[in-house]
Parts: structure tokens; C-alpha cells; sequence
């Protein structure tokens, strides 16, 4: 590798049956956002390998989901401590591959260790603790929780650490054996996620990775020897991988994707607080997060000066290296494509007649740095609404709460949603009337706790919610009848000689 920041054990490579496995070849190459051109990560691909790691998960599962619960969560917590050791290499990987800043970067590494404590909590075991109920004096009904078996885990690169292992942590606890399948932006944040599972003395076929681009990821949610599929990422591929499992109604497969998410800005709200948080909510991570506001929706008797401020705040954010000692609020975007991307949506809005308030436009110095984009619209369809995975926001004025509840359904998508105001009626009928599955008040789409649910509805989601449910997906209940005396009524019809 061309730096030692997040640097890795071995060579690129896929960790199957417990140990590496050599990736020879250039299929896979990522270079640092931050420039554009440092090669951070050079490997090769193999779809066979998919093959090698779903046959040693099954191998692995009889072993894995025989152990008590409190022997699996002893090896998650060993886990836990490894990430907590290693955080600021984990910290610098992303910030390496994907490009967020540093302190943002850390603030997701820390998260892995509490992602096992919040999963072992109360609040996630309750909702799979096993119970019994009297049926009559010798019989009994019983609930029990069983782990699905093999689940593949596809992650996202925007939060290439937390979001994955907020799917497998569950997953490993409940029982269940994974194949873990990262975004091939950021391969190396998985393959020391790798290292620490390894470290922890997770048993040889458990956990396992494999590294690659689309034909992998294919090759994985369609593969015969999975009885689950847990993913984050974006509605087009979350399409997909429902299509590849059309004929397998008993796969689970829980998807979190994106989001369209509306901020509505009311007339009582506190506007400085608004400006913070809506500014904060769409340019975070450099508006590469599934819950960064889209569409903001500001009613027409503050809209002037709301959007004054908003447009102020969004021109003179500050952006670098995410690697920077300045006070950077955002980093370069992923890649070349993702900049792209939002200067294309851009233009396409100009030209259908939006109103270009804050222009981006692609900064004047090596990597894929790209600024903020505020753009006026007249309104929102649900039928032409799309995600822009970037630093791009829109605005549109309304007349009141029934046209801003209008126009934040205006979606095909029902991921986050926020409203601010200072007067409770409009929160309360908001929450009652918007379709999200996170709706906030008086705080940013962006930024959600573990210790609650976390999904969407549409295109947002299929109503498997992860974070403090995650638990859900990755166990079944199983009911039983249990009958302990031998006096057994003989039914009308039936004879017996004894």
C-alpha cells in the first residue's frame, strides 16, 4: 500500500474457513478520494470464492448455533474489544477509501464495540427470548427463537463498518453463520473487520468475506446455500436481489435502502435551529448518507428569510481532505462518478426550469471534491422523485401544513423525515399523516440511535427495520404443543383397544 495509515495485516484478500485467501489480479482497484490518483487497494475478484465461503458457513453452522447464546456473545464481545484497539486504524481505512473526515470516520469506528453492547442489551434479547404458556392442567404451548442459518450481508461504502456490522452482530449472536459481501469502494475496512473477527477467535467458517464488484455480489444473493440476505444500499439493487429470490418465499431478506427525506420548516419553528440542522442533514458525509434531507419544504411565510440563511450556511461550509487538520465539515465525494452525478442533477433541474440558488461545482484542486448544491423547485411528484447520493438539496414553498404534508409524501420513498415547529398539534399530525419510518422533530433527518428501530417503507425498505430490531431478522420463532400426561380423549369416530 502507498500509505501506513490503516494499514492491513496482509495482502488484499477474501477471509474464508478462517484465513486469507489471495486475490491475484486487478479487477478491484481504489485510489484515495482525497486525490484521486493514490492506490489504496489493488486486488483481484473471484466468484468461485462465493462458492468456497457459503460451503464453509454451512460448515460451520451446526457447531456455531449449538454454543449458548453467552458463549457467542463471549467471542462478539472479544470482537468488540479488538475493534475498540484498533479503532483509529479502522478510523483512518475509511477515511482512506471513502473519504468522510477523520473525526467522522472515528465516531463510526466506535460504534462497532457499541453495536455488541446495544444488541446484547434488554431492549434487543426481549424481543427473542423464548416463553411458555399453560395450555390446560398437562399440556403446554412453548415459543422458541432458531437462527435462520447462512446469512450473506451485503454492506454499503458510505458507512462501510457501522452498517454491516450492525446486520452480522445479531446475526453471529443469534446462531446464524455470514458471508460478508462489502462495497468493493471500500474493501479494506471489511477485510480488518476480518482481522478483528479473527483476532477474537471466531471459529473457522462463521464469518467469512468476499471481496468484489457486481458479478460477486450476483453470484452471492442468488446462491442455492443461503437462508438469509441482510443489505443496505440503494433501491435499484435492493430490486434485484428481490428478483433473484422470487422463487424462495422462506429466504429472509431485509433491506435497508435510501431515502427521498423532507424537512418541513414551519413558521414557529426556531429558525436558527432549523438552518443548523436541516444545513447538517443534507451535506453530512458529503450527502452520502441514506438519511441526508433531500427536499427541503419551508412555508411561505418564513421562506425568504429561512432560505437566506440556509443558502449562507451552504456556501460557506468548509471542505478538504478528510484527513485535514482544519476544522472540515465535509470531504470529497467517493469517486469521480458520484461527482458527476450531482453536476448532472443539477443541470437536468436547470434545465426543466428549478431555480439554481447555490450552485456546486467541482473544486479547483486534485480529488473528487465537490460543493454544496441548493436548487428551488416548484414542487414534488411522487412519480419523478429520485435519491441523489451527494451534497445536492431541494427546495420547494408551500402554503401551510396540509400542502407541506403533501409534498413530503411526495415520494415514492419513506425512509427519515423531520419537521420543525414549535407547536405540538403540527408535530403530532405530522407523525400521524407522514410515511417514514424515522420521523423527527426539530432535528435533522440525519443521525439515528441504535437503541431504536431503523428502517423505511417503499423504496425505502421491506418493514424489517435494523438498529434495536435487527434481532427480528435474524431468528424465527418456532411454536410448540407439549403434552406431559397419557390420558389422551379418544375423538368421536376412533377406536382403540387400550
Amino acid at each position: 500500500m502507498s500509505t501506513s495509515r490503516g494499514a492491513l495485516s496482509a495482502a488484499p484478500s477474501d477471509y474464508i474457513d478462517g484465513g486469507p485467501v489471495a486475490l491475484p489480479g486487478e479487477a478491484i482497484v481504489v485510489r484515495d478520494p482525497s486525490d484521486g490518483a493514490t492506490v489504496v487497494w489493488r486486488s483481484g475478484e473471484s466468484v468461485a470464492h462465493v462458492d468456497r465461503a457459503v460451503a464453509a458457513a454451512r460448515r460451520a453452522l451446526p457447531s456455531w448455533s449449538a454454543c449458548t447464546v453467552e458463549e457467542r456473545a463471549a467471542v462478539l464481545r472479544r470482537y468488540a474489544e479488538c475493534t475498540t484497539r484498533h479503532v483509529d486504524r479502522i478510523a483512518d481505512r475509511i477515511t482512506l477509501e471513502m473519504g468522510k473526515i477523520r473525526a467522522e470516520s472515528l465516531l463510526e469506528a466506535k460504534l462497532l464495540a457499541e453495536k455488541v453492547a446495544i444488541t446484547l442489551d434488554e431492549i434487543s434479547m426481549s424481543r427473542v427470548r423464548g416463553y411458555d404458556v399453560k395450555v390446560n392442567a398437562t399440556r403446554s404451548g412453548l415459543c422458541r427463537f432458531k437462527p435462520h442459518g447462512v446469512m450473506a450481508v451485503l454492506g454499503p461504502y458510505n458507512f462501510p463498518a457501522h452498517l454491516p456490522n450492525g446486520h452480522f452482530v445479531p446475526a453471529l449472536l443469534l446462531g446464524n453463520t455470514v458471508v460478508f459481501k462489502p462495497s468493493d469502494k471500500t474493501p479494506g475496512v471489511a477485510q480488518l473487520l476480518a482481522e478483528c473477527m479473527h483476532e477474537a477467535g471466531m471459529p473457522a467458517g462463521a464469518f467469512n468475506v468476499v471481496q468484489g464488484g457486481a458479478n460477486v455480489a450476483r453470484a452471492l444473493v442468488a446462491h442455492d446455500g443461503l437462508d438469509g440476505i441482510l443489505f443496505t444500499g440503494s433501491w435499484p439493487v435492493g430490486r434485484a436481489i428481490l428478483e433473484a429470490n422470487l422463487d424462495r418465499p422462506g429466504r429472509i431478506v431485509a433491506l435497508e435502502l435510501g431515502g427521498s427525506n423532507p424537512a418541513v420548516v414551519m413558521p414557529s419553528a426556531h429558525l436558527r435551529q432549523a438552518v443548523i440542522e436541516c444545513a447538517r442533514a443534507a451535506f453530512a458525509t458529503t450527502g452520502q448518507r441514506c438519511t441526508c434531507t433531500r427536499r427541503v419544504i419551508v412555508d411561505r411565510r418564513i421562506a425568504d428569510r429561512f432560505l437566506l440563511e440556509f443558502c449562507r450556511v451552504a456556501s460557506t461550509l468548509l471542505i478538504g481532505p478528510g484527513f485535514s487538520t482544519d476544522p472540515v465539515f465535509m470531504g470529497p465525494i467517493v469517486n469521480e462518478g458520484a461527482l458527476n452525478g450531482v453536476l448532472g442533477e443539477q443541470t437536468m433541474l436547470s434545465k426543466i426550469g428549478a431555480k439554481v440558488l447555490v450552485a456546486a461545482t467541482r473544486m479547483d484542486r486534485p480529488g473528487h471534491f465537490v460543493t454544496p448544491s441548493v436548487v428551488e423547485v416548484s414542487g414534488f411528484e411522487a412519480a419523478t422523485d429520485r435519491e441523489t447520493f451527494g451534497p445536492l438539496v431541494r427546495v420547494a414553498v408551500v402554503d401551510g401544513l396540509d400542502e407541506a404534508i403533501h409534498q413530503a409524501n411526495a415520494t415514492s420513498f419513506g425512509l427519515a423525515a423531520s419537521i420543525f415547529t414549535n407547536e405540538r398539534s403540527e408535530y403530532d399530525r405530522f407523525f400521524s399523516e407522514c410515511r417514514a419510518g424515522c420521523i423527527n422533530w426539530n432535528n435533522g433527518t440525519a443521525g439515528a440511535s441504535s437503541k431504536l428501530p431503523f428502517g423505511g417503507l417503499g423504496h425505502s425498505g421491506n418493514h424489517r427495520p435494523a438498529a434495536a430490531f435487527s434481532v427480528d431478522y435474524c431468528a424465527y420463532p418456532v411454536a410448540s404443543m407439549v403434552e406431559t400426561g397419557d390420558a389422551a380423549p379418544v375423538p368421536d369416530g376412533m377406536r382403540i383397544d387400550r
